[in-house]
Order: structure tokens, then sequence, then C-alpha cells
């Protein structure tokens, strides 16, 4: 996949920049409209002249890379920032200024924010009904009163949940509902949700967008933010794009399609082709027969050869990363083999695989990927301090700084200063850093579970690249996605597991990605 300069001239025209009225708003009451925004950290332009509206119950997608501007004009909309001079502001069509979180809750403003902000020891209806109970004198609680709000809100949205449950014990897809459940019990108008789905499976996500059309029938107004493409043209009508804290435009989705909607976020072209690589040559690196772990996988065999990129898709509870712990030593297998360049491994820790040139980029970056708190140079050394040891078995500073300014650099990772946090990356740079980590094992087989996951377009095609790139250094990898585009596009072989059994296996190219999404959703 290769990239260029983008064309200045758009197959789906944007609304009119000259505050002309678009054919799509004529004869309807705007619930929200901004013109002017402008938000300045610092010297630092966050957001520059950006416009954005909605009406009544429709879905309109916010869009744009990390860090182009898309929370700071969520914040700002629900009065956490306030704008620059200048800014325009209507609500139903009346001004509305010194807006604050509280103000923009009594208008009906809420916003689900990525982690939820759940609480995970309460039950069900507690968190629905939190806010009910909030005011300025403490009073006694109505449980009976909280279950019947929050049974009236989970029916309205046709799902059912156990009230007395724990969240914490409950799926990302529950709690996901929960929170929007939380937002209607506040009379909600206007509700943005932040990469609603980023850990959600199909199915679930399907749910989820079902939710969202049933707000929106309901006059309910949806900003979407989504790093998922295909599911942004399926349940929104528009989409706002920002590029660099500037406003690009507002574009129908009838029409619009996922490469040219990356074009606008990136403003670059993206040139999508299936590898073609004959490897039929090439010694095999990884080779497992009949492995099993009961309850999890059962026969599982495949092999990877030297710069082979493997793909292996399938739905949530496949068996896919249970499969990727047991091959880096995390969960022994019950029976079969793993071999690795032709001799056997019994891999019963991380410890064993990692020694043995095996490496594993965890799908959950935040908390197993990565330590946040610590600096980015700390975690990029975190599995190779024993090579940093000097002379008195303590580390060497100088070993150390030169090992972490040669992956910064080899992996183009954007940083302030090595001793700045890890949190303080984008995602896409938090994922070069947990790749980088790894690739300092200098490992024969590099396991990469969901790698996009959280990543912005622009950040993935930056990713893939480096990945192609160990491909043909020679190393073998295992990459693991339930996004049928992420496999088909960057992998030579892909294989389809189902219920813990490798169902199929296909060569993007001699097969359709419909075929493939058609079997892996059936």
């Amino acid at each position: 996949m290769t990239t260029a300069a983008s064309p200045d001239h758009h197959a789906v025209q944007p609304d009119r920049a000259d505050g002309a009225a678009n054919p799509v708003d004529a004869g309807r009451t705007g619930l929200l409209k901004l013109d002017n925004i402008s938000k300045i950290f610092g010297g630092v332009k966050a957001l520059q002249s950006v416009k954005f509206d909605i009406m009544p119950g429709e879905v309109v997608c916010l869009a744009g890379e990390n860090g182009c501007g898309k929370s700071t004009l969520i914040k700002v909309i629900s009065g956490v920032y306030q704008p620059e001079a200048g800014a325009v502001m209507l609500m139903d069509g009346q001004s509305i200024e010194g807006l604050n979180p509280a103000k923009a809750r009594d208008l009906g403003i809420q916003v689900i924010w990525q982690d939820l902000a759940l609480f995970p020891e309460m039950t069900v209806a507690e968190n629905i009904a939190f806010e009910q109970n909030l005011g300025p004198r403490p009073r006694l609680v109505n449980y009976r009163q909280m279950k019947d709000a929050a049974r009236r809100i989970l029916a309205r949205l046709g799902v059912a949940i156990d009230l007395d449950r724990s969240v914490r014990t409950l799926s990302i897809a529950q709690r996901q509902t929960v929170a929007i459940a939380r937002a209607l019990v506040a009379d909600a108008r206007l509700v943005f949700m932040d990469e609603p789905t980023a850990s959600l499976s199909h199915a679930e996500t399907e749910a989820l967008l079902a939710i969202v059309r049933r707000l929106s029938a309901d006059g309910i107004a949806v900003v979407f933010v989504s790093h998922r493409l295909a599911e942004v043209l399926d349940v929104c009508t528009r989409v706002t794009v920002l590029r660099d804290g500037q406003y690009v435009g507002t574009f129908p989705t009838a029409g619009m399609t996922q490469t040219r909607l990356t074009e606008l976020m990136t403003g670059r072209t993206f040139d999508y082709a299936v590898r073609s690589t004959d490897l039929s040559r090439a010694p095999v690196v990884l080779q497992v027969e009949g492995l099993t772990r009961r309850g999890e996988y059962d026969g599982v065999s495949l092999s990877i050869r030297k710069g082979e990129i493997l793909g292996l898709t399938g739905r949530l509870g496949a068996g896919r990363t249970e499969l990727a712990l047991t091959l880096f030593g995390m969960s022994p297998a019950s029976s079969g083999s793993i071999r690795l360049n032709g001799e056997a491994l019994s891999l019963r820790s991380n410890r064993q695989a990692i020694r043995a040139g095996i490496a594993y980029v965890s799908e959950d970056r935040l908390s197993l990927g990565l330590v946040q708190p610590q600096s980015i140079g700390d975690n990029t050394v975190a599995a190779v301090l024993d090579n940093l040891l000097g002379p008195a078995h303590l580390i060497d500073p100088a070993k150390r700084g030169a090992l972490i300014d040669d992956w910064i650099r080899k992996l183009a990772v954007k940083i302030g200063k090595p001793e700045d946090a890890v949190s303080t990356l984008s995602g896409g740079n938090q994922q070069r850093i947990v790749l980088a980590k790894w690739l300092a094992t200098n490992p024969k087989l590099l396991i990469l579970d969901s790698p996009t996951v959280g990543v912005d377009v622009g950040a993935r095609a930056g990713i893939f690249a480096i990945i192609h790139q160990l491909a043909a250094q020679g190393m073998a990898i295992l990459l693991i996605s339930d996004e049928i585009p992420e496999v088909y596009f960057n992998a030579d072989r892909i294989l389809h597991m189902r219920l813990g059994r490798i169902v199929a296996e296909y060569l993007p190219g001699a097969t359709t990605m419909d075929r493939i999404e058609g079997d892996v959703h059936a």
C-alpha cells in the first residue's frame, strides 16, 4: 500500500464553505450549529475556524486522524473548554455562551468517552440512574425508583440486562449499552460516542449500530467517532472531516467510499493491492501440528515460512488469542507440537518463548503492551534489560540510550523526549513503541494480535509499512485480526478460525474479500 499527496478535487461535494445553506439542511431546524470555533493551547492551534452542525435525529460522523482536533471540539461542545473569541454556538437557533459541563448536560448534551466512565463495583441500575441521585444535599436513595428508571430505558433500547449485576462482570458491549442508557436517563438530545465499537466483535457492533438507529428514530442526534470507516458509512448520513485542527468539509455519506474518506482525513491517496510473494522455497520458521488446549482450541495445524505474513481471522471467541498465548508460552497446550526453525519447543512461560525467538504484541496495548506512567524509553527497553547490563551488572546508560534512539529512528516514532511518559503519545505512536519493545529482542517469529485497535487510518498505513518491511527482511509474522481488509491486503495467506478450529485457508487475489467476509460472518 503506497501513499501520495491527495488532489484538491472532491468526488463528493462538501457543505459550502461560504455559509450558504446546504441542500441537505433545507427546511430543517438545526439542533446544534457551530461556526468559527478555534482553540489555542500555549500557542498551538488545536482548532482553527472549525464549523459543525447536526439536526435532531441525525447521525453524523466526526472523522479525522488522531490529533486532528476531534476530542478538543467535543470538549468545547460539552463545556469542558471555552472557545476563542469570535466563536458562534447555537442550540435550537439560540446562542449559547458561558457553556460549562453542567449547562451542557442541562441542554441535553452527553458524551460517552471510550473509557465509558462507569463505576465497576456498582450495579447496572446504580450506574444508569446515577445522575438522578446527585444533588446539593445528601438524601436517601430510592432503589425501587432507580430500578424502574433503568428498566424503562433498557426497554427503550430493546435490550435486557440484569439490573442487579455488577458492571465489572459485564462484557464491553453490555457496558456500552449501560453508558448509553445513563445518557438517556439524563434526557439526552445529542449524544457523542467516542470509538464505541473499538473492542466489539462483528455481532456486537451490529447490535450497537441497531441501538444508534433506534436513538435516531426517537429524535436523538448522535455524533459517531470511529476509525472503522465501513460502519461510519453504514450508520451516518453525513461526515465532518477535520485535519490538523482545520475544517476540511462536511460530506454526505451517500456515494462516499472508505478510500475517499481516508484521503480526505489524511491528505494522501492510498493504493491498495494484495501481496504477491512466492515463498514456496522459503524455509519453514513455525510448524504447529495438532495443537489443542481443552475448551479453547482443538487440533490446530499451521506453518509460517521465513518472510511470510500469515493472516488469522475469525469471530470473537474463535480461539485466535488463546492460540497466540500458547505460542507465546502463556497458556501451555494440552497436546500437539510446536517447532521453531525445526527445533521442538515445550513452552511453559513467556520467558522461554522470548529466549526461543518469539515476540507477541497483545491486542490490549493500554494494559498489557505498555506501562502507561513509565517513560517512552523505559517501555522500549523493557524486554531486553539483560542485554543492557554493564560490567557492574547495572544498566549501561550509553547502551540504553543508543538502543532507544535506534528504534525510535527506525520506526519513525514521533515523540517529544524519550523521558516523556508513553501515555503522551498518540495511539499510532504508542503502537510503534510496542513494536520497538519486541523487535529489540530480535525475534524469529512476531505475533501481532489486532495491532491497529484504536489506531487511525493514516497511522495504520505506517504500521503495516513497517510490518511489510520486517517480512521483506525475513521475519515470520502471524497477523491476527477480525478486520478482513487488514488481513486481505497485508497477508500472504489467510486462515479462518471458527470455534477453536482452522476451517478454511485463502489466498488473497485468488479469493475475493467479499467471499472471506461472507464465510467469517456466516
